[in-house]
């Protein structure tokens, strides 16, 4: 008997390409069918609100999740970035499917980026710079602080609208979504962040599969998980775990293979609530194992005074 899965999605252009896209998985790798169903998360409905003003978590995940609780899907595609570390009851990450580039990049009106050693961002003092993540507030304005942050709403085309419309002088965005999209960038400065510049949100670029805990109709997507991307992502997310934080905390981090396991890079800011203001803290561990690499984070922060002792 053949099986069609329902694969639950928000309705942004992003989404539905890697709702999409793990729809051609399931065909092409599995043999299952899907359909897919729209759903409208609190984070696409409050459009003029900055993150950092909204309160609690799951913006962009709790209705998947309660469409999935409730039977009305089978399965989620999510952007691993928004999905929180607290698993509900009842759910299971059953695939981390694959991480492509994990980096930010800079996006800003022809001809103003002008890097230096001194100024790796290259953004002149006075821009004005578009984001509502105070993970990338807080690295730039530690970087540039004579530049002034703006809120940044709306999907990926959207921003990248308000910037060509003169909004903003420059903006920060994914490279992921920009890549997925394959979006028209003509006419802008575009300039991929390395690491040592800002260090993305925890999973960024990485899509996570979520299905109900121990669903034998979704058992298989079990066989797309990349289990070294699995072992990257834990290591960020255990972090923001440690930390206690959401979309709100300003961490920034990446793991990445090497020699004796695992290297783990992070960043905690410290931002003032104007957004005018902010200070970073930078450490890294090598060690064997997911948790233990983001634990000697967890760590390093503290003996640094970024983490306060409870």
């Amino acid at each position: 008997m053949s099986v069609s899965l329902c694969l639950g999605t928000r309705g942004s252009d992003l989404a539905l390409w890697q709702a999409r896209h793990v729809a051609a998985m399931l065909e092409t790798q599995l043999g299952i069918a899907s359909s897919i169903e729209i759903i409208k998360t609190r984070g696409d409905r409050i459009q003029n609100v900055a993150f950092s003003k909204m309160e609690g978590k799951g913006f962009f995940t709790k209705e998947l999740q309660e469409a999935l609780l409730d039977g009305r899907v089978d399965l989620v595609v999510h952007s691993l970035k928004d999905l929180p570390t607290e698993e509900p009851v009842g759910l299971e990450v059953v695939a981390i499917s694959e991480r492509t580039n994990s980096a930010d990049l800079l996006l800003a009106r022809g001809g103003i980026i002008d890097r230096t050693p001194e100024n790796p961002m290259g953004l002149p003092g006075g821009a004005i710079l578009g984001t509502s993540s105070l993970r990338r507030a807080a690295q730039t304005l530690a970087l540039c602080p004579e530049i002034e942050v703006k809120a940044l709403r709306g999907n990926v085309p959207t921003r990248i609208g308000k910037l060509r419309n003169g909004g903003y002088d420059a903006i920060l965005l994914a490279a992921a979504g920009v890549g997925r999209l394959e979006l028209d960038l003509t006419g802008l400065d575009v300039v991929e962040l390395r690491p040592e510049v800002m260090l993305p949100a925890p999973g960024q670029g990485a899509l996570a599969i979520e299905t109900r805990a121990d669903d034998e109709l979704t058992r298989p997507l079990k066989q797309l998980h990349d289990a070294t991307v699995a072992d990257h992502v834990n290591a960020e997310r255990r972090l923001l775990e440690l930390l206690g934080g959401g979309c709100h905390l300003p961490l920034g981090c990446l793991a990445e293979s090497a020699a004796g396991g695992i290297r783990l890079q992070a960043v905690l800011g410290k931002i003032d609530e104007a957004v005018t203001n902010a200070t970073v803290t930078r450490v890294g561990a090598v060690s064997p194992e997911p948790t233990l690499a983001a634990d000697a984070c967890f760590e390093a922060l503290r003996l640094a005074g970024a983490v306060t002792d409870p």
